[in-house]
């Protein structure tokens, strides 16, 4: 296929990587010169083109943009019938982009997360999602929403990432400040965590992580008691607002 990404941030970076290995004829923008540079350097079949270029000569369009450019950058650009768009971009709701990008089909959003890069990330797909499957469906895990409004939820829900990332860093340095070696504690916190949650879904496992007066009941007892539960929904309602 013949593929555009216009706007080359982290997330858009990582969705080449993730296809560029499939033979696919991939143009993208000069929006990141590092990045554009990078993936030119290291796919040949990657090239670096001026947004109308890339539109002129794709069949489909990843638009990566942030949500305060995008309405610019589209504006100037000349969309055609025929194409598909598929947008990487959170903020922006189809009905919107596809105004933008008409006469073009507007097909899904789609929010990935870095790991797609290797082909292990979770996609919410939003809208016609057969070319995300076609594309990315191998090696990942899609999961379809129906509505603006339940990836307006999930895309606040998806934001406990980062608190349970800096949760296994605390840890990690902690066990370091006790003496450990900083690398393999770690390394032992995220691979306990990941295998951990992938092996069960969380009711089991916190049952099975609820021995009367084990290391777990009681750290989890003093975080919640601190009103770690209700924090964190009171952090998802305010992203919601």
């Amino acid at each position: 296929m013949r593929i555009g990404i216009i706007g080359l941030g982290t997330i858009a970076t990582a969705v080449v990587k993730g296809i560029a290995e499939d033979g696919h004829d991939i143009a993208v923008s000069r929006r990141s010169e590092k990045n554009a540079g990078h993936l030119a350097g290291r796919f040949g079949n990657v090239t670096v083109a001026d947004n109308q270029e890339i539109v002129d000569r794709s069949e489909i369009v990843f638009l990566g943009l942030t949500e305060d450019v995008a309405p610019n950058v589209l504006a100037a650009l000349r969309f055609r019938e025929g194409q598909q768009v598929i947008s990487l971009m959170a903020g922006l709701d189809l009905a919107r982009v596809a105004d933008m990008t008409a006469p073009a089909t507007m097909a899904a959003r789609m929010i990935p997360f870095p790991s797609i890069a290797t082909g292990r990330s979770q996609i919410l797909a939003h809208g016609d999602s057969s070319l995300i499957h076609a594309l990315f469906g191998a090696r990942n895990s899609i999961f379809e929403i129906a509505t603006e409004e339940e990836l307006g939820t999930y895309l606040c829900a998806q934001a406990v990432l980062s608190p349970a990332i800096r949760m296994v860093k605390d840890a990690a340095d902690w066990l370091a400040h006790k003496g450990a070696d900083p690398e393999m504690a770690e390394t032992f916190l995220r691979e306990l965590v990941g295998s951990s949650l992938l092996a069960a879904p969380c009711d089991p496992l916190l049952d099975a992580l609820d021995t009367p007066g084990g290391y777990n009941q009681r750290l989890r007892q003093h975080m919640t008691g601190s009103g770690m539960s209700d924090r964190l929904r009171d952090g998802f309602d305010q992203l919601l607002a």
